[in-house]
């Protein structure tokens, strides 16, 4: 083994030997555990995560696991009242396809959501000659706005300040029968009155982002087993490494084949596929049709164990090849394989309150395989990430959360010695975890965080971030949020500082209103060299998000 796989073991069994001291202090609490099942939690829980999609997501999209609310005393039996009835949870997900309208099935719900009556609509009343039984269609999509004010980040073109308007709509058809499901969704994602060079990833006029066949012919414990096909977009996880990046005013999409098997225990995802849009790191159509790039792969197997109560490990293998240099991306092919344990733990007062949460999600990667550099050397990879955060949740009013976070993503410390150190973060959502302003990418890189939470109102959730960015080796270059390294190398390793303060609040299913501000204080790797020189950056964001 090299110096970059000791120092991923070394760091993951370091970060599980915490959680496990962890949980045997709160077993030791005597505070037994009685929430839903972690699958049950994860749906209503998950958001852009990435990690995560039982809410509207937050104003980074980021993959959290919320506390459970607080449980209420359990009355006398003769001052007992009828249960209220449960507001049906967010149907609208960040991903349209999976959209969930089915509290409409329930005779007893009183709650009405703009816009179901396009959802589920019955087509069996109109004759089976044209339609598979048990049919139903459903249409809708989202309108979202976002106001952006930015100055001095590391990206194309600057430095400098830029302000700008980004506009996205996305509209879906959804076809259901019992065995066969058909989905098409347009995007068309546009840019305004920016004084910097629009980004690759904010523009794509009227195009097609998904398009899929889905046939449900077998069953594992009861559920289908799904083989997709056609244009697709992928999330897993924490959306660490794979993830449609919704931040972006694109989404990334994939074309080819993938199988989804949901089990008691486990989920099991196998997928062969192949970049489509620029978001993906294919070639930028900004006006003509995407279509796949047919000299990369991506491909995979990611599995999550649930039959823990409140945790989830995943386990999974994951393959890049590229046949051709491309844009930010040399030829070559780069194996994954990744361990991710997550979970939450309550505290009870008694046998029922839950008075405090604690929840935590580590993840580590190993990296091998080989890259071609420009003179057609083959160079073997060796490269890995571990990350962690631990978070503390008080069911109090505000239910404020705090939460520390560590990241660690390899660098080159001898870029002369034949090998590649540099770890690759292939298609992550890095505003959630790198900072929102979107400086930097999780290469050649260590993230120290400290968060906090509070929720005001039931509607209201503020976050507050703090993070302390450092190069893992100065002999490698600073990386920005594209994966495009800038500047050069030997200076020191302290890259800078940022806060970022941002806030959403939810009025209803349908509409949403974020707000973000964030400063960057760059350090000596960027104030020492000429080349990438600038005052400090700052970001403000203001977006709206209408669902339909």
């Amino acid at each position: 083994m090299g110096r970059t796989l000791r120092t991923i073991c070394a760091r993951t069994i370091g970060g599980f030997a915490l959680v496990a001291s962890l949980n045997g202090w709160l077993e030791a609490k005597d505070h037994p555990p009685d929430l839903p099942p972690a699958a049950q939690q994860r749906a209503e829980a998950d958001a852009d995560l990435s990690a995560s999609e039982g809410k509207a997501p937050d104003a980074s999209g980021e993959v959290l696991v919320p506390p459970p609310a607080p449980d209420e005393p359990t009355p006398k039996a003769e001052e007992k009242k009828p249960a209220k009835k449960k507001a049906p949870p967010n149907p609208f997900k960040p991903n349209l396809f999976q959209n969930d309208f089915s509290y409409k099935k329930d005779p007893e719900n009183k709650t009405y959501i703009p816009g179901e009556e396009l959802k589920d609509m019955p087509l069996d009343g109109l004759g089976d000659w044209w339609c598979l039984p048990k049919s139903t269609l459903s249409f809708g999509g989202e309108l979202r706005h976002r106001y952006m004010d930015e100055d001095n980040r590391l990206r194309l073109g600057g430095p400098g300040r830029s302000t700008y308007q980004l506009w996205r709509s996305r509209n879906y058809l959804d076809y259901k029968s019992e065995h066969v499901r058909a989905y098409v969704e347009m995007i068309d994602a546009s840019s305004f009155g920016e004084e910097l060079p629009e980004t690759i990833i904010d523009v794509n006029r009227t195009d097609i982002q998904n398009a899929f066949v889905d046939l449900m012919l077998l069953e594992r414990d009861g559920k289908p087993i799904v083989f997709r096909t056609g244009r697709m977009e992928l999330q897993y996880g924490a959306q660490r490494l794979i993830s449609p990046l919704d931040w972006a005013n694109t989404r990334r999409n994939f074309e080819g084949f993938l199988i989804s098997s949901k089990g008691d225990a486990w989920d099991i995802d196998a997928f062969v596929t192949r970049p489509v849009n620029s978001a993906a790191l294919n070639h930028f159509r900004r006006t003509s049709a995407d279509h796949a790039d047919a000299s990369r792969t991506f491909t995979g197997v990611y599995s999550t164990f649930h039959a823990i109560e409140n945790q989830t490990v995943d386990i999974y293998w994951i393959w890049l090849r590229e046949q051709e240099p491309l844009f930010l991306v040399p030829d070559g092919s780069r194996q994954t394989v990744g361990l991710r344990y997550a979970g939450t733990k309550p505290i009870k007062e008694g046998k029922e309150k839950v008075v405090r949460q604690w929840d935590w999600d580590f993840e580590g990667g190993y990296q091998f395989g080989h890259d071609n550099d420009l003179q057609r050397v083959e160079r073997p990879i060796e490269a890995g990430f571990v990350t962690g955060i631990i978070g503390h949740t008080w069911m109090v009013p505000w239910k404020p959360r705090i939460a520390g976070l560590y990241y660690w993503g390899s660098g080159d410390s001898d870029r002369f010695d034949g090998e590649v150190n540099t770890f690759s973060v292939l298609y992550p959502l890095g505003h959630a975890y790198w900072g929102i302003l979107d400086n930097l990418s999780g290469q050649n890189l260590i993230n120290y965080s400290v968060q906090g939470q509070v929720k005001p109102t039931d509607k209201l959730t503020c976050n507050a971030h703090m993070h302390w960015f450092n190069l893992d080796s100065n002999a490698d270059r600073i990386y920005n949020v594209a994966g495009a390294a800038v500047g050069g190398t030997g200076t020191s390793v302290n890259v800078g500082r940022e806060l970022d303060l941002f806030g959403t609040y939810q009025f209803n299913p349908n509409f949403d209103i974020q707000a973000g501000y964030s400063w960057f204080w760059y350090g000596d790797a960027v104030t020492q060299q000429a080349a990438v020189r600038r005052d400090d950056a700052s970001q403000l964001y203001i977006q709206t998000t209408l669902r339909y």
